[in-house]
């Protein structure tokens, strides 16, 4: 049975749309097409500038698809103080469109630019403790996130969610409860990304029922025990990782998703599930991507 509180989306990164690069499978036009092609009710944003900035043209293209504009990630540099006011102006500028656009219920997302410290990237799913950052980092980080979503709600009213993920400073479930413990929760939520939990070290059914009160966003991806295995033997970084097939296309791996959604309905989660798919060789278009990650969505009751 559906739940009419869940709805499903997915995202532009899911057709290799990263760091603002269209790539050659098309533009937004046939990205927002695809999307509505496969049973899709929402998208993200994806980078600035992929889809039109000006409100109204991107609510024409939107509503045409009968498409829901819901969240977009911003990369910050919360780990660094000398990068707070940037991280703030681009989270602001871009929760600007989404209120226009999206309406009061739409969310940044925040994280630091992924793979971008090379330690962190190195060692992905398989961090010690003494990998973190210490007490004087965690202080920068958390006040850095608190001036953000904080300036996101002050200026437009919206809230703000922060993605825990691989190959950042925030990926293991210690990291991400720690961050939370620190973040004022009445601006900053969770973006619970069940495969990024899962290779950080942790069960994703048991971050859902630790997290409750936070999660305000879900992003469903799947996680290949396989591959996570042959990463963590091989030693390869979370970029290798992720190219050899870490997170395999829904319903392919180990992510027990029934139990995740039956979780988050005890909670009376009202939000958005959300399809982030690498789609790599062998895995047909993006499209056909799309549609069996949505079949497999209906197969769960969604």
């Amino acid at each position: 049975m559906s739940d009419s509180w869940i709805q499903v989306g997915n995202a532009p990164c899911s057709w290799g749309v990263i760091e603002n690069v269209e790539g050659e499978r098309g533009g937004y036009a046939r990205v927002l097409d695809e999307m509505e092609a496969t049973g899709y009710a929402g998208t993200e944003l994806g980078d600035w500038g992929f889809m039109p900035t000006d409100p109204e043209t991107l609510r024409a293209e939107l509503e045409r698809r009968q498409l829901k504009l819901l969240a977009s990630w911003v990369s910050v540099a919360l780990h660094d103080p000398a990068g707070h006011a940037a991280s703030e102006a681009d989270a602001v500028r871009t929760a600007r469109q989404l209120a226009r656009v999206g309406g009061p219920d739409t969310l940044i997302v925040l994280g630091n630019d992924p793979y971008r410290d090379p330690m962190r990237t190195r060692f992905a799913g398989r961090l010690t403790a003494a990998q973190s950052m210490d007490e004087r980092q965690w202080q920068i980080f958390a006040e850095g996130a608190n001036r953000v979503a904080r300036a996101v709600k002050r200026e437009t009213g919206l809230r703000t969610v922060f993605h825990h993920h691989i190959g950042t400073w925030v990926e293991t479930p210690e990291e991400t409860a720690r961050l939370l413990e620190m973040t004022d929760s009445d601006v900053l939520g969770l973006c619970f990304d069940t495969g990024h939990y899962r290779y950080g070290g942790g069960d994703p059914v048991a971050g859902v029922r630790r997290h409750a009160d936070r999660i305000w966003h879900v992003h469903f991806k799947d996680h290949s025990p396989t591959v996570a295995a042959q990463a963590r033997e091989t030693g390869w970084d979370a970029v290798t990782a992720v190219g050899r097939g870490l997170f395999c296309e829904l319903g392919k791996g180990e992510i027990d998703f029934p139990a995740v959604l039956a979780e988050l309905r005890r909670l009376q989660y009202r939000g958005w599930v959300v399809v982030e798919q690498d789609v790599l060789p062998g895995m047909g278009t993006p499209k056909e991507s799309a549609q069996r990650n949505r079949d497999y969505i209906r197969t769960i009751g969604l």
